[in-house]
């Protein structure tokens, strides 16, 4: 009888759903398909699919026709949203803006079939190492026998920013506020033989940047120059320092155009210009 009970049971969980929260992340960009994962679903069912308290999507199974929701709360989804014949959501051209709580109803019941915590993370950026000449003075026992380098990569949610000696983590860094870069000191001898690398991550992935000692490690010419002091000349020499700064007034200008649309893609563009220059002109 016992038995019989907890099949009765399983069965109606399969049927109704559970309340209970699944954690999905996806890298933006990226496809994610987000399941009913229902052992029976009738043809008469109506399945809705709601972020937050949001609806978003519905699908009507017997006459095999979905419908999305083109509302103020949901235009983020517009053009990116499909049913498939189970009901299932798939969520194209995934943003960072689409993290968050989704459930999935039938008309039969008011508890969830399934409940989802989405996590989009943002793209990572490959770190760039630069030799920093500092301003102390080159004759020092010091200046001639280490060298000084700089680590830096586009700072976004979620990603450390470290350096390794090997397998071995020697130091990281994380910052909460992403208006600033991220960079990270690390000081080696010229003649270092180990194998050294600077890695940003998030929870699902990495990206890594090994250090090749003998080609960026070289004597800091003249007078120790600072590092700010270098790219402010070169990056005016260029002129790309006022290029880089009108292009990155305007992306701020312009993260809303003028239907009200949000692209936060557009507030890591000058990000990563500054860091192209900094690669560009390490060379």
């Amino acid at each position: 009888m016992f038995i019989l009970f907890c099949l009765c049971l399983w069965r109606l969980s399969g049927v109704f759903g559970v309340d209970v929260v699944k954690s999905e992340s996806v890298t933006e960009g990226d496809l994610v398909t987000l399941r009913t994962d229902v052992t029976e679903i009738l043809k008469y069912d109506l399945i809705q699919w709601r972020f937050g308290d949001i609806l978003i999507a519905k699908i009507n199974m017997k006459e095999n026709k979905s419908t999305f929701y083109s509302t103020s709360a949901a235009e983020r989804f517009r053009d990116r949203l499909k049913l498939d014949q189970t009901g299932s959501l798939i969520i194209t051209n995934t943003r960072t803006t689409d993290s968050g709580v989704y459930k999935v109803t039938s008309s039969r019941t008011e508890t969830p079939l399934n409940t989802f915590n989405l996590t989009v993370y943002a793209n990572l950026s490959v770190p760039v190492i630069i030799r920093h000449c500092s301003s102390s003075s080159p004759s020092s026992s010091s200046s001639q026998q280490n060298c000084s380098l700089l680590c830096l990569a586009v700072n976004v949610d979620h990603v450390t920013l470290s350096w390794y000696k090997g397998n071995s983590l020697l130091s990281s860094i994380s910052e909460s506020d992403l208006s600033f870069i991220l960079f990270l000191p690390l000081e080696v001898e010229y003649q270092d033989k180990n194998s050294y690398s600077c890695v940003i991550n998030n929870p699902i992935r990495n990206q890594t940047t090994h250090l090749y000692i003998t080609q960026l490690c070289q004597l800091c010419p003249g007078l120790g120059i600072s590092l700010f002091y270098i790219l402010i000349m070169s990056a005016a020499a260029a002129g790309t320092l006022l290029i880089l700064a009108a292009v990155g007034i305007f992306c701020i200008c312009r993260e809303t155009d003028r239907e009200g649309k949000y692209y936060p893609q557009l507030r890591y563009l000058y990000k990563y210009m500054v860091l192209s220059s900094l690669c560009v002109l390490n060379k």
